[in-house]
């Protein structure tokens, strides 16, 4: 099964519901990530709070959603935030869509501490909403 997860820079919240996503059912899952203002790098801060989870991010990196119209997916997931943001949208080949939005950890501000926190709450409303996801929607779709 093929998933697309868009953002924005495709630095914090698509990269971390990507690699979740994924671990759920690596062998059957093909989940990318991308965005429409892709940053230079994925954000270190999530990098860390993934590593807490056993899940490494450290060679990803963002991409455009350009790189991506050319395909089709089964699913592609918009993760970006409330109305003070847009959401990507994806025009190449789609069977099901959906949106499920999260606050850009990376406006955080505050000391480190603050910041952790809150890219930590951000990772864990994302590990929640797609454990949900995947076992409602997804997992009963693959192929076997």
């Amino acid at each position: 099964m093929d998933i697309l997860i868009l953002c924005t820079g495709n630095s914090c919240r698509s990269q971390m519901a990507e690699a979740i996503l994924r671990s759920f059912d690596p062998g059957r899952l093909r989940v990318h990530s991308a965005g429409t203002a892709p940053a230079s790098k994925v954000h270190p801060m999530a990098i860390e709070v993934m590593e807490e989870l056993g899940i490494d991010l450290n060679k990803h990196y963002p991409k455009h959603v350009d790189d991506f119209t050319e395909r089709s997916f089964d699913y592609v997931i918009t993760v970006c935030g409330g109305a003070k943001e847009s959401c990507p949208i994806f025009s190449g080949k789609v069977q099901n869509r959906q949106h499920i939005g999260f606050d850009d950890p990376a406006e955080i501000t505050g000391n480190e501490e603050q910041i952790r926190a809150g890219f930590r709450q951000v990772r864990d409303q994302i590990l929640s909403a797609f454990y949900s996801l995947y076992h409602r929607e997804i997992k009963p779709r693959i192929r076997h």
